[in-house]
């Protein structure tokens, strides 16, 4: 088993994104998104409104939080203090399928799904039938939303194949299953993308927050639209930014895509999320070390090669056969993994800027937060500080007044404001 040198250089050199590559990635961002706004065919961005605009953070009272977006739900009863300042009282979690259930199949009846959700809200308000609640609800799949309140599922996502339930609206079926489980005292007022639950959490506490991102498995950002011409509410819009096709990808890029299970869609997303980071890592090690088969290494694995020299020859020791991993390799291979990890950063940054730019219209960009979650953002080495580089080598100076913060429960914390925002509406 051979290393090849001369492609390991090939690819470096494609991965490396240059300063002159993410400011034209910026501008290029910036067209998409102001077309889009106009529903112009030429835009690759959905540009999907969410009827909600941003707290003030005085919103004060209890509501229930409803989180479903992956493999477990969670419910939460949060206290909105004002004075941007809240604290969680109750929180419940339950895994969509175990050893005694499964409620994502396509055997699996909707009513039985919707059920459990109205019993975990119910378990979260410890069973009161009485007292109303009002919930907010952050559902992390792809919707048509028509009002602050009402979403139809557009398509399952992430494994999930219950049947009856593309096409309907979200919230309504939800709210059929609180009456049914006996919690009609639960009323459902506001349905948002996760994306969209970070922005509210961030701005609650920082007033000056315009902008939202997941950065993690999947990649997607926001923001708070109040140009009166643009043919959309003044609202948070849901750009679904992983669309983003006005890159040029490299020819690994394009085999990544031609690979996956929705070839053409998804383009951003297929270069920076943390979903494809592994596929891509592993598709290169395939090429680089002549392999018979392509390794399943993840974005988790990149981060224990890139961390810890020990436990990343390790990982690679099983794929690789053991003379392979010379110190040399081995470092060669991190390398690898800190430039697909850096370039997805630098990528990630000129989506910002891009979208700062359009806020910022023909003045400078003032100084503010810009809210992430995310796993990829908390958690992969390199990645906080090459966004900060990456954001001042577009940018410049005025790159000095932007402050990224982590949200943590955004997704729970945002579905409470959202509530509260559509009963203050």
């Amino acid at each position: 088993m051979a290393f090849n040198e001369a492609l390991y250089k090939e690819i470096m050199e494609e991965l490396t994104v240059s300063q002159e590559f993410i400011t034209e990635a910026a501008g290029a961002f910036r067209w998409d998104l102001e077309q889009g706004l106009k529903h112009s065919e030429f835009s690759s961005l959905p540009m999907l409104p969410s009827f909600i605009g941003l707290p003030d953070g005085g919103e004060k009272g209890e509501y229930v939080a409803l989180d479903f977006g992956g493999s477990n739900v969670r419910a939460s009863v949060v206290r909105l203090l004002g004075n941007s300042r809240y604290e969680v009282l109750n929180w419940v979690e339950r895994p969509l399928v175990t050893a005694e259930y499964n409620l994502i199949s396509s055997e699996t009846d909707p009513d039985n799904l919707f059920d459990f959700l109205a019993e975990i809200a119910g378990e979260a308000v410890e069973n009161d039938h009485d007292r109303e609640f009002l919930l907010g609800h952050t559902f992390s799949f792809g919707t048509e939303q028509q009002d602050i309140n009402r979403a139809r599922l557009i398509k399952w996502a992430k494994e999930i194949a219950v049947p009856g339930v593309e096409g309907q609206d979200i919230n309504d079926m939800l709210e059929k299953a609180l009456i049914r489980k006996g919690f009609g005292n639960i009323k459902p007022v506001a349905i948002l993308n996760d994306t969209v639950a970070a922005l509210l959490a961030a701005a609650y506490s920082y007033p000056d927050t315009r902008i939202g991102s997941i950065y993690a498995t999947g990649y997607n950002t926001c923001y708070m639209e109040v140009m009166p011409d643009v043919g959309r509410p003044a609202c948070i819009i849901n750009m679904e930014s992983g669309a983003f096709s006005k890159l040029v990808p490299n020819k690994w890029d394009l085999a990544l895509d031609k690979a996956s299970e929705q070839p053409g869609r998804q383009r951003l997303e297929k270069m920076v999320s943390g979903r494809y980071l592994g596929e891509l890592f592993s598709m290169l090690l395939k090429e680089l070390f002549e392999l018979a088969e392509k390794p399943s290494l993840t974005a988790v694995d990149m981060s224990a090669i890139m961390n810890d020299k020990t436990r990343g020859a390790a990982i690679l020791g099983q794929i690789l056969e053991k003379e392979a991993l010379g110190d040399d390799s081995l470092e060669k291979i991190r390398e690898l993994a800190m430039a697909i990890t850096i370039r997805s950063a630098r990528i990630v940054a000129a989506s910002w800027a891009g979208t700062l730019w359009h806020l910022a219209g023909n003045h400078k960009v003032e100084p503010q937060h810009i809210a992430v979650d995310g796993s990829v953002y908390q958690h992969m080495p390199h990645v906080q500080e090459n966004v900060r580089r990456a954001l001042y080598d577009i940018m410049g100076e005025e790159a000095g007044g932007l402050k990224p913060v982590l949200v943590k429960d955004g997704s729970s914390i945002g579905a409470a404001i959202a509530a509260a925002v559509a009963s203050f509406g």
